[in-house]
């Protein structure tokens, strides 16, 4: 039996792509008979109400999978000096528990951000004599060079130099999808060979036999409203401040609301945007459980993804698949260059414009408030995700290169 060590960020109960991702990858490798370790941060961001407060083991086996759970340096919702003493850390104590807990590693899988643990996949390969598998989601420094997050010439230097260790110590390095490897392979000419499409994966078994209940309707107090829904983290890259600015031109819309499920950084800021502006068609709710989220997204009408034109990779959101898998139209405002565009015309389940784009916005948003085929969008995404991302599709491509 093959042990596999996967090494990431976010694992549940933290609420996010990236947890929902590896814990999807974890099971599905266990199911195929492979040994399963999975390195995490101890759980403390992007919680429900229910999950906080809680002493989590430091190692605990869940479902045959065994999780160790690693204390680090704060490394959300903080500065980014102090992020990134954190994040320079972390592979040094990751390496250390690792070592403690595990004797043997044939493969050893990083999902990155963040960027420092894709420079640990290098020093446990040569260690244990592993395979060493990354798995690029976002493309750091660049995407923070972007965002104007990273602005000093030693420091991008810095990162980039970690960037190119880390992808040169890399066996086999996926990207989700064809413009991310592009834009990857012309910046490492040198290693171009290593770079492979591996799209996300979404379980859409999650989503059979759920049906709209009207329960988070209820709770909320939207039993009668046409619900757009965001849900997932609330920082700089999103662009939310764009969202808002939409709502306001379609608050002649009176029974159309925006829900804005999750939590991070700039959601404090954006309340209070909401409250001096006052937006009255935008509301917060804090993150849902993993198990509900589906029901959440049931009782929702159209799904909302946005990333701020800021950004300049083909990055694409996860949870465009979750709605896709839903069964619910998709409404993006992303970067022009985000692939998640050419996905949402391929599978004609909604509409995207870039980030910013007003004028677009506000119409597809009334196409698809007076639209009468919304279950027929939805349904083409999810025929789509189901042919093309299902978790066993992807999770069977990936095993092809251990």
């Amino acid at each position: 039996m093959k042990t596999v060590l996967l090494i990431t960020d976010a694992y549940l109960p933290e609420i996010r792509s990236a947890s929902h991702l590896m814990q999807e990858l974890a099971e599905g490798l266990r199911d195929r008979g492979y040994d399963i370790y999975v390195a995490t941060s101890y759980p403390q961001y992007n919680l429900t109400e229910n999950d906080r407060n809680i002493d989590y083991p430091d190692f605990v086996v869940e479902g045959g999978i065994k999780v160790i759970r690693i204390k680090t340096l704060p490394h959300h919702k903080v500065n980014f000096i102090i992020r990134g003493i954190s994040q320079i850390s972390m592979p040094y104590i990751f390496k250390n528990r690792i070592k403690k807990c595990l004797k043997k590693i044939d493969i050893i899988l990083v999902y990155s951000p963040p960027l420092s643990l894709a420079s640990l996949g290098g020093s446990l390969k040569n260690f244990y004599g592993a395979k060493y598998i990354l798995n690029v989601q976002d493309i750091f420094p660049q995407n923070a060079i972007d965002l104007g997050i990273l602005k000093n010439g030693f420091l991008i230097k810095f990162f980039e130099s970690i960037e190119k260790k880390a992808y040169r110590n890399a066996d086999v390095i996926f990207v989700h999808s064809e413009g991310n490897e592009s834009f990857l392979k012309n910046k490492h000419t040198e290693i171009s060979e290593k770079f492979i499409v591996l799209h996300n994966w979404i379980d859409t078994k999650e989503f059979d036999g759920v049906e709209r209940t009207n329960e988070y309707r209820k709770k909320y107090g939207l039993e009668n409203k046409f619900i757009i829904l965001f849900a997932g983290v609330i920082g700089p890259s999103q662009g939310l401040d764009f969202v808002l600015e939409v709502a306001k031109k379609v608050e002649d819309l009176q029974d159309l609301v925006f829900l804005i499920v999750g939590d991070g950084m700039e959601k404090k800021n954006l309340e209070q945007i909401v409250k001096e502006k006052k937006i009255k068609n935008v509301i917060f709710k804090d993150f849902v459980s993993k198990a509900e989220y589906p029901k959440l997204v049931k009782d929702s009408d159209v799904g909302l993804v946005s990333l701020t034109n800021k950004n300049k990779t083909p990055v694409v959101p996860g949870k465009i698949l979750g709605y896709m898998a839903a069964g619910l139209p998709v409404l993006a405002f992303l970067n022009k260059e985000s692939d998640g565009h050419k996905i949402i015309r391929n599978a004609n389940c909604g509409y995207s414009c870039e980030n910013g784009d007003l004028y677009n916005a506000e119409k597809f948003i009334r196409m698809l408030y007076q639209s009468n085929n919304l279950k027929d969008t939805g349904l083409n995404g999810r025929n789509y995700v189901k042919e093309h991302f299902d978790k066993d599709i992807i999770i069977e491509q990936l095993i092809y290169n251990f």
